[in-house]
């Protein structure tokens, strides 16, 4: 396969490493002449078409980024059935084989790596492209020690796919988000927490997280905090083991984005570079080895010249007294000398026995590493407990010992109580025992004491009644339960008879007269209200209507309303029916009236 072109353009040359993915080959480009590195599929994926065409996609998304610590994407393309991405050549190994060769690489040199990747992501992230695989075998370095970060191409397709081929993400296990391990959404802070994987890496030689499996050491990126870098290398500064803690945050939102982590990479490398231009002057003082020669040939002129002095000197200490010889001298200046420590002491030894006395930070709410830091730093000692809490997340402080603000001396033991996160277990049900015995219940099970509610009963006061949640319900760890406890048996009171309140129902009085419905109204101990009165063609007296309905439940002395029929008047409904008076539209039969006027005038006359 070695001699392969593909494409008619890309000639292989050699094999220059594989993945479970792709296997990787140098190649020469025949149209650009330039050599390229190119990266084929697996035989296995290329049945699965969803794969190919994700594979592809991202391959042509990555191929915008043009950054200098991101391995260029050239081409993408298919030869035969070989799937294949054509990329940047960089002659040198990748991150991985530097760490195994080198071992724990020097702070600076492990700051500026992580920042070529940071800085690299920062420019992918703005494209909006995610890698979701950073890890130091995907990091290449370049001769002159600068890191390029490469597989953009598949790491989209890898995480959405592949964990249905049963073990084809076990290479990047060690280095997954806790929300990868969930299988939640992936962002842009899921890269920061692989760089911060790296980083730890590269300090310490030892990934943070191992296991038998890699199941086993996904839930642990999930559920557990790891050793602080500085345990295995205390002389990691602890600016730079902030950042180590803070992009391996469990919570996404505590970690930095990659532009932010660069920058305080970049304030770590100019520190660090600072110490490492002091080195040499150290080292020039340190290697000063000829110094024991030099002491020698001091001490050697020293003796000769007094080998010189000794006869001169041997004649006059016979003649001397005592108090003059040298060994007086020296016997009085050995005695003045202690008398001066001894006025030191008495002056000063209050000052030298005072201890040092600190401050206790606040670090609840933060996450076990960078709490356990800020503690150490301040020259405190550390003791860390667990428990149940289903309000503060897996892994943060919950509360500490002594308390933020106390002054005590250093090298004092704080204890903070880091969260477990809720455990599910079952209700147990409380009622019948004494309140005292329900709250230690309650602690055994590693759950809080809520609000406590009092409630008159005939059981002992004290016990408990009930609580919530109730028995047998699903309930984390650390959540807090409600007990209602007895009160003991109420005082009777007259009081309390009296104000008793009664109910009746309302009596139907609907067509009735009315003194008929007064009646059977009081007569269930209620009131007549309102009464109002209304035409109708009932009989005149009679209830036509009552509020509330019959039948109704009402508080004895309540009032019901009524409304009575009254007589219509029938003058206003008869007005039009005068229909006689109609005789005008008729006109025929006027004529003979009209006729007839003038033959009874004329029999008048006649009569006259």
């Amino acid at each position: 396969m070695i001699q392969r072109v593909l494409s008619g353009r890309y000639e292989l040359e050699e094999k220059i490493g594989s993945g479970g993915m792709a296997e990787v080959y140098k190649a020469h480009d025949r149209l650009l002449a330039r050599p390229v590195a190119i990266k084929i599929l697996h035989a296995e994926y290329r049945s699965d078409v969803e794969f190919i065409e994700r594979f592809h996609r991202e391959a042509k998304s990555a191929a915008r980024l043009s950054h200098p610590n991101i391995v260029s994407i050239y081409d993408v393309g298919v030869a035969g059935n070989d799937h294949y991405i054509v990329m940047e050549y960089v002659q040198g190994n990748t991150l991985k084989k530097k760490m195994q060769d080198e071992g724990p690489l020097d702070m600076l040199t492990a700051t500026r790596i992580a920042k070529d990747i940071a800085s690299g992501l920062t420019h992918a992230h703005a494209n909006n492209i995610v890698h979701c695989d950073i890890k130091p075998h995907n990091i290449l370095m370049t001769e002159d020690g600068h890191a390029k970060i490469t597989d953009f191409g598949i790491a989209r397709a890898v995480t959405e796919s592949t964990l249905t081929y049963g073990g084809s993400v076990v290479g990047s296990v060690h280095y997954f988000s806790p929300e990868q391990a969930r299988g939640g959404a992936i962002t842009p802070k899921s890269d920061v927490y692989s760089v911060g994987i790296v980083l730890y890496e590269m300090l310490t030689n030892r990934l943070p997280f191992t296991g038998d499996n890699p199941f086993t050491i996904a839930m642990k990126h999930v559920e557990e905090e790891p050793i602080s870098p500085s345990r295995y290398r205390p002389q990691i500064p602890p600016m730079l083991e902030a950042i180590v803690c803070r992009t391996m945050s469990k919570s996404p939102e505590i970690r930095p984005t990659s532009f932010e982590l660069v920058q305080e990479l970049s304030k770590v490398e100019t520190a660090l570079s600072v110490t490492v231009k002091s080195d040499p002057d150290a080292t020039q003082v340190l290697s000063i080895t000829d110094i024991p020669s030099r002491r020698a040939v001091r001490k050697g002129l020293g003796t000769q010249v007094a080998q010189q002095e000794e006869p001169v000197a041997e004649e006059p200490v016979e003649q001397k007294p005592f108090y003059k010889s040298k060994v007086f001298i020296m016997m009085m200046a050995l005695v003045l000398m202690l008398g001066f420590g001894v006025g030191i002491f008495a002056a000063f030894g209050k000052v030298l026995n005072t201890e040092e006395t600190v401050t206790v930070p606040e670090v609840k709410g933060k996450q076990l590493a960078l709490a356990r830091q800020i503690l150490e730093d301040n020259k405190l000692r550390v003791n860390v407990a667990e428990t149940y809490d289903a309000n503060v997340p897996a892994g943060q402080v919950v509360s500490q010992d002594p308390d933020v603000g106390k002054t005590v001396k250093s090298d004092r033991l704080v204890t903070i109580y880091v969260s477990k996160g809720g455990e599910s277990i079952d209700m147990p049900d409380l009622a019948g025992l004494a309140k005292s015995a329900a709250i230690e219940r309650l602690q055994k099970l590693g759950l809080n004491l809520g609000s406590v509610y009092e409630k008159d009963s005939s059981s002992e006061p004290g016990t408990v009644l009930s609580h919530d949640p109730t028995q047998g319900t699903k309930i984390n760890r650390g959540q807090t339960v409600d007990l209602i406890v007895s009160r003991g048996e109420p005082e009777k009171k007259v009081e309390e008879v009296k104000v008793t309140r009664e109910y009746t129902h309302v009596p139907n009085v609907e067509n009735a007269s009315l003194s008929v419905a007064e009646s059977g109204i009081e007569g269930r101990g209620l009131h007549v209200g309102s009464v109002t009165y209304e035409d109708s063609t009932q009989a005149e007296g009679t209830v036509i209507a009552q509020y509330p309905s019959p039948d109704a439940e009402i508080e004895v002395g309540s009032y019901v309303d009524l409304v009575v029929a009254r007589r219509a008047q029938p003058e206003p409904v008869r007005e039009p029916e005068p229909e006689p008076v109609r005789e005008p539209e008729s006109e025929p039969q006027s004529n003979p009236i009209q006729n007839d006027v003038p033959s009874r005038e004329s029999d008048q006359a006649k009569e006259r």
